[in-house]
C-alpha cells in the first residue's frame, strides 16, 4: 500500500470550519491505493491558551503535569477531524501518541522519540481507516505521557513516515512553503521551489518555521518532506536529498528567532574542567545552550556568556546561582530582549565576503551585535529583539535574495 502522511498546524485547524475543508483536502488523497495517515497539531492558539491558564493556578507547574495539559489540546483536533473524516462518509480513527506506539525518552515538555512501533496504524490503514494521529505527544517505558517541545508534531509527522516507508510526509501550514525570509517581515521574500535537509536544518534552528529535529529525521531516513499551505494549491516547497540548487555560491535564505535569553558569568576561573562543570548540570537537566562565547582571560579570570531559548532562562539561572560558590564564580546576569538572525547557504562555505556583507548590512540598519556564531552554511548574530525586523530586511537586501 502507497502510504502519505499529513500534517496539518494549529492555523490549519483553528475552527470547525477550517476541520471541514481539512477534512476535504484530506479525503481528495485517500483511495483504496493510498492509505493516509494524518498528524494533527491543537487548534489555534489552544497550546498558548493552556499555558496560561496553566500559570493561573500555579507560578511553577511541574512538567510532568503540564505535559498532561497540553496534550489535550492535540486529542481535541484529532478527534474532530476524524468526525470530519467520518461525517463525510471515510472511515478514520483519532489515536493519541501512545496508542499510534510512539515511545520517548523520559524528558518532559522536551523529549525525543526513542522507538517507534506503528502496528495500530497500520491495523488501521488495512481495515481501511484514515488514522489520524495526536502529534506533540508520546509515552516513556513507564506509560508517562510526554510532549516533543513547541513544532513537535513536525516531527511527529516525518518519524511516522519514516516508519512507515511512506512515500512523502506533508506539512500544511499558513504560508505555501519555505521562504527566502519571513514574507510577514519582508515583502518581497521569494518561495523557494527546492531546499536540502542541511541547510533547511539550519534555517530550522535559526528560527524558520520547522522542528529541528523533523528535518533531522527527513536527513536520517531519506523522507521528502514538502511543506505548503492548507489554503490554497499553490505547489509548495520540497524537502529532500539532492536539491538542484537554484544559483551556486549565495545564502539561500535569512531566519530570525526571538526565543533568545542571554545569561552571562562573570568572574570564571579560567583553568581546565571549568566549562565542563558549568555546562554539565544544565545538560543533566535538558536545558539546551546555543551560542557560548568567552571573553579573553585577564588575571586568570574570564567572563562567559550562552544563550538558551526563554522558556528554559529560569532554570538555567537557577542552576548557575546554585553552584557560583562551589566553582567560584563571582556573579551571574542575564538579559530576555535578544533575538538572533542568521544567514545559510551551502555556497558560503567556500567563498569569501559574507561575513563582512553580513556585518555591513546590520551596521548601515543600525543593528548591534551582541555575540556571533557560525557553522560551515550558517552566521548566526545576537541582536537586541526590538531590531530584528530591520536585520531581516537589511540582510535581505543586501544578498538580493529577491531575485531568482
Amino acid at each position: 500500500m502507497n502510504i502519505i502522511v499529513q500534517k496539518y498546524g494549529g492555523s490549519s485547524l483553528a475552527d470547525p470550519e477550517k476541520i471541514k475543508l481539512v477534512s476535504e483536502r484530506i479525503t481528495l488523497l485517500s483511495s483504496s491505493n493510498t492509505g493516509v495517515v494524518v498528524v494533527c497539531s491543537a487548534m489555534g492558539d489552544t497550546t498558548d491558551d493552556l499555558l496560561a491558564l496553566s500559570h493561573e493556578i500555579s507560578s511553577n507547574p511541574s512538567k510532568r503535569e503540564m505535559d498532561v495539559l497540553l496534550a489535550t489540546g492535540e486529542m481535541v483536533s484529532c478527534s474532530l477531524v476524524a468526525m470530519a473524516l467520518s461525517e463525510r462518509g471515510y472511515p478514520a480513527v483519532s489515536l493519541t501518541g501512545m496508542q499510534a506506539g510512539i515511545q520517548t525518552e523520559t524528558a518532559h515538555g522536551s523529549a525525543r522519540i526513542s522507538e517507534l512501533n506503528p502496528h495500530r496504524i497500520i491495523e488501521e490503514l488495512e481495515n481501511g481507516r484514515i488514522a489520524v494521529v495526536c502529534g506533540f505527544q508520546g509515552f516513556t517505558e513507564d506509560h508517562e505521557l510526554t510532549t516533543l517541545g513547541r513544532g513537535g508534531s513536525d516531527t511527529t509527522a516525518v518519524a511516522l513516515a519514516a516508519a512507515l516507508g511512506a512515500t512523502r510526509c506533508e506539512i500544511y501550514t499558513d504560508v505555501e512553503g519555505i521562504y527566502t525570509a519571513d514574507p510577514r517581515i519582508v515583502s518581497d521574500a521569494r518561495k523557494l521551489i527546492e531546499i536540502e535537509y542541511e541547510e533547511m536544518l539550519e534555517l530550522a534552528v535559526s528560527g524558520a518555521k520547522m522542528h529541528p529535529r523533523s528535518i533531522e529525521l527527513g536527513a536520517l531516513f531519506d523522507v521528502p518532506i514538502l511543506v505548503a499551505s492548507s489554503f490554497s494549491n499553490e505547489k509548495g516547497t520540497l524537502i529532500h536529498k539532492e536539491a538542484n540548487m537554484e544559483i551556486q555560491n549565495r545564502v539561500r535564505g535569512v531566519a530570525a528567532d526571538k526565543n533568545v535569553s542571554k545569561i552571562t558569568v562573570r568572574g570564571v576561573p579560567d583553568k581546565p574542567g571549568i566549562a565542563a562543570a558549568l555546562f554539565s548540570p544544565l545538560a543533566e537537566a535538558n536545558v539546551s545552550v546555543d551560542t557560548i562565547v568567552q571573553n579573553a582571560s585577564a588575571d586568570d579570570l574570564t567572563d562567559m556568556s550562552f544563550t538558551v531559548s526563554r522558556s528554559e532562562h529560569e532554570s538555567a539561572i537557577a542552576l548557575v546561582e546554585s553552584i557560583i560558590s562551589d566553582l567560584g564564580f563571582k556573579s551571574v546576569s542575564s538579559e530576555n530582549n535578544l533575538a538572533k538572525v542568521s544567514v545559510v547557504g551551502t555556497g558560503m562555505q567556500n567563498s569569501p565576503g559574507y561575513a563582512a556583507l553580513m556585518f555591513k548590512a546590520l551596521s548601515e540598519a543600525k543593528v548591534n551585535i551582541h555575540m556571533i556564531t557560525t557553522s560551515e552554511i550558517r552566521i548566526t548574530c545576537i541582536i537586541d529583539e526590538e531590531a530584528v525586523n530591520r536585520a531581516v530586511q537589511s540582510l535581505h537586501k543586501a544578498f538580493e535574495l529577491e531575485k531568482e
